[in-house]
């Protein structure tokens, strides 16, 4: 399928929690499958538009995703927040500096860019060490922006105590981390026809979404398609999980790939 200014290709580079599936040292079921579906690596997602190629978060696994999808231009990485498992890749934009010669746009909160100054000083120093990671960064808060053609909405989220942000790209909605969704927000989200937001586990978690209230979030938007991320092992097995989900409701995985208008 071919892109057009107004169609997205989006691809889940990564559709796991923080420590990924499968787990250090676990020998449960969903870390021993060998069903690919199971086999998550930190969260993130590329987004191609009609002449932008945009990550959001670059996470530990960022230079691994970025060889399994073959991506070979970047143009954007967006950030949610600043929590290891969403910005720890960042140095690895390096082959696209050299390769490309440009720099990589970084779109943040002020909050977040503070934590990335602290994360990799090396990057801000005064002194210019050769080959450090070439970016621009460009401040966000909760105004629409465009990357290219493409209108981007950040969306407040509330990730337990921390506001973080989803993003909406067209009939695109992107929401992970989240643990609470104001109606102002929710707003912004309806009349998508692709979700996707996190959905932890089973049992209640005091900063994420559990399966059943992303479902109930997902009921509220309506959209076409809802798929969920942020997976850990302990919400099961990706096959039987999803026999119980409603009808338009997946769980994501690594590599799908989705297209939008």
């Amino acid at each position: 399928m071919g892109l057009n200014e107004s169609s997205l290709k989006i691809t889940f580079l990564g559709t796991g929690t923080s420590q990924g599936i499968p787990v250090i040292t676990c020998n449960c079921e969903v870390c021993q499958s060998d069903d690919h579906r199971n086999n998550r690596l930190r969260v993130s997602v590329l987004i191609e538009t009609g002449d932008k190629t945009i990550v959001i978060d670059s996470g530990p696994d960022f230079r691994y995703q970025m060889l399994r999808a073959k991506v070979k231009d970047l143009d954007a990485i967006l950030f949610t927040h600043e929590h290891k498992d969403h910005v720890a890749g960042l140095d690895d934009i390096r082959p696209f500096n050299y390769l490309l010669h440009k720099n990589i746009d970084i779109y943040a909160t002020d909050r977040v860019q503070d934590a990335l100054k602290r994360e990799f000083s090396y990057i801000f120093s005064d002194v210019k060490y050769p080959g450090l990671p070439q970016i621009e960064l460009h401040s966000i808060d909760q105004e629409p922006f465009f990357i290219g053609k493409a209108e981007i909405t950040p969306l407040a989220i509330m990730h337990y105590k921390l506001p973080i942000l989803g993003f909406r790209i067209g009939n695109f909605t992107y929401i992970t981390d989240a643990k609470a969704i104001s109606e102002e927000t929710i707003a912004k989200v309806r009349g998508t026809k692709i979700l996707v937001v996190n959905a932890l586990q089973r049992q209640t978690h005091i900063s994420h979404f559990t399966l059943e209230e992303a479902v109930e979030f997902g009921k509220k938007i309506c959209a076409e398609q809802t798929y969920f991320t942020h997976i850990s092992h302990n919400l099961g097995l990706h096959e039987e999980v999803e026999k119980e989900l409603p009808e338009g409701m997946k769980l994501a995985y690594d590599g799908l790939t989705l297209f939008s208008e």
